[in-house]
């Protein structure tokens, strides 16, 4: 099998086509064409899980976020991002990301967030004329939870160290609209869709005010909101390619005393 196939079994799930303009998703380093030895998924790559990969024997890396992202003038090994490009093509391993286009489509990121909640009748938060793919995901809960009661849940479901929420108001939640990552910009959507609580990975200060009475708002964290895409990845290529690993590596940046 070589690594070609694999990219093309992801970009069967989610085309690359679906990424926003700002992404980079896709072949990161390496060569379609070169034979298989092992895959390791993660969400992030580092130095150390570029080391891990070498140790498990396996030449290709699948990853959520793209290791490159931003344009970059030159390879020098200033830097963990260029250290990375260069160690992994002196050791032969390949690396790929799925990430804005995996979030847009369902059976992608957001719809394993939802089904880490047991919601039901799920649809985009606000999706594309033909439904095909879109931003979000809203659905129901089997049975309303008050207020208090869902945030709890959420936080242990997502083993999140600290979760920030809105105030409380009293209300049942049973409406949930969500989007992993960086999902605030779809606060309105949620709104107009009269979503009882909105989750994702990072809400700003100031996004905090002024919607108390319409939505609950509940920011996990965006490794948290996330974490669940290295499985998500990880059962869908172990169909077809059974040399497959799940880091080992907790590539969370963010520390809480």
């Amino acid at each position: 099998m070589t690594i070609g196939n694999v990219t093309d079994i992801i970009e069967a799930l989610a085309p690359t086509k679906y990424q926003e303009s700002y992404d980079n998703a896709g072949m990161q380093v390496g060569c379609k064409a070169n034979e298989l030895s092992g895959i390791l998924f993660c969400l992030d790559v580092t130095e150390a899980v570029l080391d891990e990969a070498e140790c498990l024997g396996a030449n290709m890396i699948i990853s959520h976020h793209p290791l490159i992202f931003k344009g970059l003038k030159s390879i020098t090994g200033s830097g963990y991002i260029e250290r990375v490009i260069i160690k992994s093509i002196q050791r032969g391993i390949s690396i790929y990301a799925a990430h804005t286009n995996l979030d847009s489509v369902i059976g992608g990121v957001n719809s394993m967030i939802a089904d880490k909640l047991s919601m039901k009748n799920c649809r985009f938060l606000a999706g594309n004329a033909d439904g095909l793919y879109g931003s979000g995901i809203i659905g129901y809960l089997s049975l309303p939870m008050d207020e208090l009661s869902f945030v709890k849940n959420v936080k242990k479901i997502f083993n999140c160290e600290s979760v920030r929420y809105s105030d409380i108001k009293g209300r049942q939640i049973k409406s949930v609209a969500l989007c992993g990552g960086s999902g605030s910009f779809l606060i309105g959507d949620a709104i107009r869709e009269k979503a009882d609580v909105f989750i994702t990975g990072e809400i700003k200060y100031h996004d905090f005010f002024g919607n108390d009475e319409n939505i609950l708002l509940v920011d996990i964290g965006h490794y948290e909101s996330e974490q669940f895409t290295v499985d998500l990845l990880y059962n869908e290529i172990k169909k077809h390619y059974p040399n497959c690993h799940k880091t080992n590596l907790k590539t969370n940046p963010i520390n809480y005393l």
